[in-house]
């Protein structure tokens, strides 16, 4: 059994709360990530995380991220996969990084998404389009509904995963990330900046089987 990581992202800003205010949630951004620290991670967003108007397809910078937003919080979580699956994914996110200047961030098809009417431009995602559909060809399916209109707190209900993290982007990064609870996720716990937090129940028996199959 292998891994996939998704991360939920809140970060300041007014744009940013204007989506908060739409979804009701904390999250408003997601990253799909190849390793639980978060290393090698992609995503729909800025390009530059201080400038809101020019956002595609890029690979995700934590310590920018931390510099231009001090304050932002991660909600990290863990999915099941194959191996097949796993290294399909890992390819195509490459292959689709070395052309990410195609890509674009699907503006026009934010009505859309508040109307409930499924919109597709080419080569234009929101973030959580763009890994909706990446996992879905890929026979793991977040939702049940068109991926365009798949928003973050889709992936944040998706019942087939395990939190492994959940607090500020500082504390991520100064703790060692997700690699560094290994120990602890054993007995239960996580800490975070002298807190401890609880952390839920690893996957039961055949769990994993329930997330490669769910939707194929």
């Amino acid at each position: 059994m292998e891994h996939i990581y998704i991360a939920m992202v809140d970060t300041p800003g007014i744009f940013a709360a204007v989506i908060r205010g739409f979804l009701k949630q904390r999250y408003i951004h997601v990253v799909i990530g190849l390793d639980a620290e978060l290393q090698e991670a992609y995503s729909f967003g800025r390009r530059n995380p201080r400038i809101p108007f020019f956002a595609g397809f890029e690979r995700e910078d934590k310590e920018k991220i931390l510099r231009a937003f001090p304050t932002a919080a991660y909600r990290v979580c863990e999915l099941a996969c194959s191996r097949e699956q796993k290294e399909e994914i890992r390819e195509r996110l490459r292959q689709d990084y070395k052309k990410r200047l195609r890509y674009h961030y699907a503006v026009p098809g934010l009505p859309f998404i508040a109307l409930g009417r499924p919109f597709y431009l080419k080569n234009q995602y929101t973030c959580s389009s763009y890994i909706a559909r990446l996992l879905e060809e890929h026979q793991i399916r977040i939702s049940e509904k068109h991926f365009s209109l798949v928003t973050p707190k889709d992936f944040y209900l998706y019942p087939y995963q395990r939190v492994v993290f959940e607090g500020s982007l500082a504390g991520f990064m100064g703790a060692g990330a997700v690699a560094a609870a290994g120990a602890e996720a054993a007995s239960g716990t996580w800490k975070d900046k002298g807190r401890e937090r609880r952390m839920p129940k690893p996957y039961g028996t055949g769990a994993s089987e329930r997330v490669v199959a769910y939707g194929s």
